[in-house]
């Protein structure tokens, strides 16, 4: 009779005996990937075209992991009227060496199976034609069959995946921040203010949901303040909302902001190479994992983009003052539409001057106007010029894509200014910050869709997002 323990191992030797007799199931990148034939595999995919000849049937079959297609050979018989482009298929065969150039390997097919038919008249996306950004906009719910949303999408996902080894590989601590917060971040732009039903039914009684109104977040920093205060370096990255009533090509109501903070930093240099590290070397990841996604966007979309990003990845980032900027402004054989004038804020118009002046390389622009920021930022103590210890930073035809800033870590100039501006009362959580061992920080926030619209060359935010909101043919 078997011991409780070689009993355990001889059951685990007995189920694991027919694995190596399955069939494997391959995703379309790792079948294209292959070095070696393969027996009894299985893919799972969509039909992106069909040709049936005389003597083959040639299927090209897609499932999102990869934007090449995975070619599929197949006897004429194994052909019905169901196995048209835009339906889901299940083919069984053998992996085998492609006589074409062009392709690795190729799936001899023993079986198909349409898991899914289409209706190729109804379909709005038709096979072999590029439909232009503006067309799809129209189907969010089905535009992430497209070529160029499917890359775009797999970009993402590694663009995301960078963001979060980049930080992680740096000894940041991850915080989830609220969603929902009482706390406004004062000038970080206009709120939604969140009410149940029941609130929006009955607007003559005053009471809220959380007892104070709540708001979705338009910045996790003053959170991550919190827990650098415990962590040193935390960052964040998640959505984020402006209620904005902007139309334009470069601002959303919803989007996700990397956001960072560094404790024991005295220096907004320190702030600026953590910006130059991230973008550079999240950018580089992206290139190096999705290169025939990049390639699309750049080749179809914005063939000029390449350049401008291999000589932005090579090049230390310019850093000019905001004084210098505006003398720049000022100078200009342009005519501005907003008059660039010390004390006011850079457009986006002077923002894409900035940088074209710089040699279209990303541009620090350093210590704005007191006046201009909000309270959270450090005092410079310069005069007649009063400035605070805030930094943007600005991409070739983009603008700002960054903002950041060392933060007033002393406690009177701190409660001096909030007490001017009547938030005492409401940020007496954030004093008390500067009363148990307050130290040096700063930090900076990064807008995603804004980043992506960038290396691709997009000109339109709305076509980095998986689902473009509040279309007019379908609201999600």
């Amino acid at each position: 009779m078997l011991g409780p323990r070689r009993g355990w191992q001889a059951l685990r030797r007995c189920v694991s005996l027919p694995r190596a007799q399955r069939e494997v199931r391959l995703r379309v990148r790792e079948a294209l990937g292959a070095r070696e034939p393969a027996g009894e595999v299985k893919v799972q995919g969509w039909v992106r075209s069909v040709r049936s000849q005389k003597e083959v049937l040639f299927l090209h079959i897609n499932d999102g992991s990869s934007l090449e297609n995975l070619q599929v050979v197949a006897d004429p018989s194994l052909e019905n009227r169901d196995l048209t482009f835009g339906s889901a298929v299940e083919v069984q065969g053998k992996l085998v060496k492609s006589p074409h150039r062009m392709q690795n390997m190729e799936l001899k097919a023993e079986t198909i199976r349409v898991v899914g038919p289409c209706d190729t008249l109804a379909f709005p996306l038709k096979t072999k034609e590029r439909h232009p950004l503006e067309y799809v906009r129209q189907f969010p719910h089905l535009r992430c069959r497209n070529n160029t949303l499917g890359s775009l999408l797999r970009i993402r996902s590694e663009a995301t995946a960078a963001i979060h080894s980049f930080f992680q590989d740096n000894g940041y601590v991850h915080i989830h921040t609220p969603i929902i917060t009482s706390n406004d971040c004062e000038g970080a732009g206009e709120l939604f203010q969140i009410e149940t039903s029941n609130e929006a039914r009955e607007p003559a009684e005053k009471t809220h949901f959380f007892d104070v109104p709540a708001f979705l977040t338009v910045s996790g920093q003053l959170h991550l303040e919190v827990m650098a205060g415990a962590f040193t370096h935390v960052f964040t990255f998640g959505p984020t909302f402006r209620a904005e009533n902007s139309q334009s090509r470069r601002h959303l109501a919803e989007f996700y902001m990397v956001e960072a903070e560094l404790s024991f930093t005295e220096s907004l240099e320190d702030i600026m190479q953590v910006m130059e590290d991230l973008f550079k070397t999240v950018t580089s990841t992206v290139f190096s994992k999705c290169p025939r996604d990049v390639e699309l966007f750049h080749k179809y979309i914005a063939p000029a983009q390449k350049d401008r990003l291999e000589k932005t990845l090579k090049n230390k980032f310019v850093i000019i003052s905001y004084n210098e900027a505006v003398e720049i402004l000022k100078q200009a054989s342009q005519t501005f539409t907003f008059k660039p004038e010390w004390g006011c804020d850079l457009q986006t118009e002077h923002e894409k001057y900035l940088v074209k002046h710089c040699g279209e390389v990303p541009v620090f622009v350093i210590n704005y106007p007191y006046d201009l920021k909000p309270f959270y930022m450090r005092d410079n103590e310069d005069g007649p010029q009063h400035t605070v210890a805030a930094v943007d930073l600005l991409v070739p035809g983009i603008g700002e894509l960054c903002g950041g800033s060392l933060r007033e870590e002393r406690l009177p100039f701190l409660r001096s200014r909030l007490q001017r501006l009547g938030l005492t009362d409401a940020y007496q959580w954030y004093l008390d910050l500067r009363k148990f061992g307050s130290v040096p920080h700063g930090g900076f926030g990064m807008g995603f869709e804004r980043y992506l619209q960038y290396i691709l060359g997009v000109e339109n935010i709305k076509d980095v997002i998986p689902f473009p909101r509040f279309s007019h043919s379908c609201l999600l």
